[in-house]
């Protein structure tokens, strides 16, 4: 066996009295953060809420659309609510709800209603803005409210010879709050035009 011509390193022959320096430091570490914890009643001067729990927020204290009565005439088969979200819209930090609401027809693509609910407590929800209205003869694909704007891909027919189930137009819009107004912006594309 061939010994090491460096001398024994003191931190390689652990004794008792080292473990024991090691425990005492330990303790003093874990006791003074104990010490050093946050206020609890403290606020952070920026807010680190994600958009997820924002809209998790938004959607507890949102304007629930079952609740609401939509100008739509469906006769005996009531209304649908195809989809909806929250989100603050006017900056009021109070969530409203868009609710894209059809007549609850059994097959076929019946037109949709965009419109924006806002409720005030322990009344029921009112719509506030008709972003779409059913009478346009539109429906809607995809969908969305993010950080206070409103999106949608408006699909609509060139003429009344295409059947209700193909529309063969379609038109990207937003609708943003701008002084006191939804302002809408948008992109058509044409009946060949696949929106790329």
């Amino acid at each position: 066996m061939q010994t090491s011509a460096l001398p024994d390193l003191a931190h390689t022959d652990t004794k008792p009295m080292h473990w024991l320096a090691t425990a005492a430091a330990m303790a003093a570490v874990v006791a003074g953060a104990g010490l050093f914890q946050p206020d609890a009643s403290a606020q952070a001067s920026t807010p680190r809420t994600t958009a997820a729990h924002r809209q998790h927020e938004d959607a507890a204290t949102a304007p629930d659309p079952a609740k609401a009565a939509f100008p739509l005439d469906c006769g005996n088969v009531g209304t649908t609510v195809a989809k909806q979200a929250p989100g603050d819209l006017d900056g009021d930090d109070r969530p409203e709800t868009v609710a894209v609401v059809h007549c609850a027809a059994g097959s076929g693509t019946p037109p949709s209603g965009v419109y924006v609910l806002t409720q005030t407590d322990g009344a029921a929800p009112r719509i506030v803005a008709t972003l779409v209205d059913p009478a346009q003869q539109l429906s809607i694909g995809d969908f969305a409210v993010r950080d206070g704007v409103i999106s949608a891909t408006l699909l609509g027919y060139s003429s009344s010879s295409v059947p209700s189930c193909c529309p063969d137009q379609q038109e990207k819009v937003t609708w943003q709050w701008q002084n006191g107004a939804f302002v809408r912006s948008g992109r058509t594309y044409g009946p060949a035009s696949t929106g790329a």
